[in-house]
């Protein structure tokens, strides 16, 4: 059986000392396997993503990445083994897409040193991967929302991690560019060998796109395993509090739609 990369042993964590966000959260992720993290908001969805990658050492339980204690590696050492993208990203001075990915090489450039020809390199690698080099000369904050997300992951890439951890990246992004960031996270997943865990809402990108869906409520690990056995009118029903009807082929769940919400009446209810 292949070894963990990440295994999290009881993970609870609370920003209030009377009220927990999780609870004895156990569970064991794999390389090269592509987890969708999903659960109504407020959920812990986020909070968990941010014990796993170290940044709220303040839980309880335990939290390992390649079998060492999340809390044992320097804040350099977890860097070059868990890359980080934000659901969101605003940014005060006038980067170009190009530095704004070559941030990434942060982990293995001296405090008092500029990036090397290898850092230019698995940055130009990055971008090139994503499909965004055509953008590398232009100013970060002048791209699309879409194009802003693809910068953040290929600094994910070229920051040359085993692990990705993505919080809702899709949240204020079009069809097309869901598809896309989706797409590409796939690829990643199934040519590299990476670990990519992702914080999600819709359970159709998470049926078309995921190895194995994790799902958060009332503070536990309701269930975990592979989409099409996790995501089903019942636990959509169950987590989300709304009624769904499931796309079906072949026997198979392809995809939950919205049968009609509660407080839905009259025409709209149709």
């Amino acid at each position: 059986m292949e070894r963990a990369l990440i295994q999290a042993q009881n993970l609870t964590f609370g920003y209030d000392p009377d009220r927990n966000v999780f609870e004895d959260l156990s569970f064991s992720l794999l390389p090269g396997m592509f987890y969708a993290l999903m659960g109504g908001n407020g959920s812990g969805k986020t909070t968990a993503l941010r014990c796993l990658s170290g940044l709220l050492p303040g839980f309880s339980g335990s939290v390992t990445l390649g079998g060492v204690p999340i809390h044992k590696l320097s804040r350099n050492e977890s860097a070059r083994k868990i890359s980080l993208v934000p659901q969101e990203h605003t940014i005060i001075f006038p980067y170009l897409v190009r530095n704004m990915v070559l941030m990434g090489r942060a982990p293995y450039v001296g405090t008092f040193d500029l990036p090397g020809r290898d850092d230019r390199e698995a940055a130009e690698k990055a971008m090139r991967e994503v499909g965004i080099l055509h953008l590398a000369e232009k100013p970060y904050a002048n791209i699309s929302g879409g194009e802003r997300q693809l910068v953040l992951i290929a600094r994910a890439l070229a920051q040359e991690t085993p692990v990705m951890v993505l919080d809702e990246p899709t949240s204020h992004l079009d069809f097309r560019n869901q598809t896309l960031i989706f797409t590409i996270l796939r690829h990643l997943v199934r040519e590299q060998g990476l670990l990519v865990i992702t914080a999600i809402h819709d359970p159709n990108l998470a049926l078309h796109f995921c190895d194995e869906v994790m799902i958060l409520h009332e503070r536990r690990l309701l269930m975990s395993g592979p989409p099409h056995k996790v995501i089903n009118r019942d636990t959509i029903s169950r987590v989300f509090a709304i009624q769904v009807d499931e796309i079906r082929e072949k026997g198979r769940i392809r995809g939950v739609i919205p049968a009609a919400h509660p407080l839905c009446t009259g025409e709209c209810a149709k």
